[in-house]
């Protein structure tokens, strides 16, 4: 399988508010970068949609190395919550319902469909791809202002 590095991340401007996501994909010599926002929604929802869209944009499965300063998305995966959500019927465990399971489960299927290894990476930083992903995010989600 070809190994794919991505970076992602998300931003909103009011949570919720406007808000936008940027990420970058790279293989081999070859780096993309794609970004996107929406009018009204949440930073959780921006991180959670950078994810999915740049593991959408894989054609083929991948070993693919993801990166990301979300605790949110690397502990909803890496802990197993987002997987004991679906399973309980988007339930967790303190019997509140959980938030985002359309995109939670449109990311567990990827997941599913690549091997996903995740890493976390503290946000706004020396790492210039994660601030690269910041820079999207954030012209992403002014022009929604």
């Amino acid at each position: 399988m070809k190994q794919v590095i991505i970076y992602t991340d998300g931003a909103c401007s009011g949570n919720p508010g406007p808000g936008g996501w940027g990420a970058i994909l790279m293989y081999g010599s070859h780096k993309k970068e794609l970004s996107g926002g929406e009018a009204q929604t949440t930073n959780n929802r921006m991180e959670l949609t950078g994810v999915i869209t740049a593991l959408e944009a894989l054609k083929e499965p991948c070993i693919v190395e993801l990166y990301s300063d979300s605790k949110y998305v690397i502990d909803g995966l890496d802990k197993g919550w987002a997987r004991s959500w679906r399973a309980k019927g988007w339930i967790k465990s303190d019997k509140k319902p959980a938030l985002n399971p359309d995109l939670w489960g449109r990311l567990l299927d990827l997941c599913d469909y690549h091997q996903v290894n995740l890493h976390w990476v503290k946000g706004h930083a020396e790492n210039p791809y994660n601030n690269r992903c910041d820079e999207l995010a954030v012209a992403e989600s002014q022009k929604y202002k």
